[in-house]
């Protein structure tokens, strides 16, 4: 239950940096069943890839991140935004990432803010 409301809410965070970053969006019509579908399935994309990429690109860039006091985090949080947007387009997923900078790396910034806030309400179960 607890993986479901997960990816229902990394697919509000994705929701909303899609209102408000130009540059990253969904090619459906608004606020269908198949738009809201094809939030679920991104954010699911966008899951695997932080659970199985992300840490072993922060391995091997652990020098850049000590070395920018943990900024290259910011560049590394973009980059999985824009692996996300391309593994969509290789299965014909209607979600698109236009560019690094701006889109994909504020809407980055976005997603892990609204992504946060919304996990502060989300129970551990511990």
């Amino acid at each position: 239950m607890r993986f479901i409301i997960r990816t229902i809410a990394a697919a509000v965070a994705l929701w909303v940096a899609i209102q408000l970053v130009p540059g990253i969006a969904v090619s459906t019509p608004s606020n269908t069943a198949r738009y809201w579908g094809v939030l679920l399935i991104v954010a699911l994309i966008f899951g695997l890839i932080n659970a199985i990429v992300k840490p072993i690109v922060k391995a091997l860039g652990c020098a850049l991140i000590v070395l920018t006091l943990g900024l290259f985090l910011l560049v590394i949080n973009a980059a999985m935004l824009l692996l996300t947007s391309w593994i969509a387009g290789q299965l014909d997923i209607p979600f698109h990432v236009a560019n690094f900078y701006p889109a994909a790396f504020w809407g980055a910034i976005i997603i892990s803010v609204v992504s946060w806030l919304l996990g502060l309400f989300i129970p551990d179960n511990d």
